[in-house]
C-alpha cells in the first residue's frame, strides 16, 4: 500500500493513487497534468519517509478532472431589536484532482 500525506491550501490530506480528491480552486483545464511538491510524509512498500518538514526528492504527479462547486452554505445575520436581517448564500469552487502516482 503506497499513500502520501501531502499539505495543499493550508490542508493536510491522505492521498493514494488512482483516487480522485476535491481541493479548493487550482487554475487550469480539465486535462492538465499538474505537480504537488509540498509532501509530508510518504509511504512505499516497506519504507517511510520523512520531511522535514517537506521531502524535496519526491514529486506527486495528477491530473485535473473537472472544476466544480461545493455545497451551498448559508449565512443568516441577524442584530436583535434593530429589525436587521441578512441572508447569504456562498458556493466555494472546488477542483477535483486524480492522484495518478507518486514519482521518487
Amino acid at each position: 500500500m503506497t499513500y502520501a500525506i501531502i499539505e495543499a491550501d493550508g490542508k493536510q490530506l491522505w492521498v493514494q493513487p488512482g483516487k480522485y480528491y476535491d481541493l479548493n480552486y487550482i487554475p487550469g483545464e480539465p486535462g492538465d497534468n499538474i505537480q504537488l511538491n509540498r509532501i509530508l510524509i510518504v509511504k512505499q512498500q516497506d519504507n517511510i519517509y520523512l520531511g522535514n518538514p517537506c521531502i524535496e526528492s519526491i514529486t506527486i504527479k495528477a491530473k485535473i478532472l473537472k472544476h466544480l462547486t461545493g455545497r451551498k452554505i448559508n449565512v443568516f445575520k441577524i442584530k436583535a431589536k434593530k429589525n436587521s436581517r441578512k441572508k447569504n448564500g456562498h458556493r466555494q469552487k472546488l477542483t477535483r484532482l486524480l492522484i495518478e502516482e507518486i514519482l521518487n
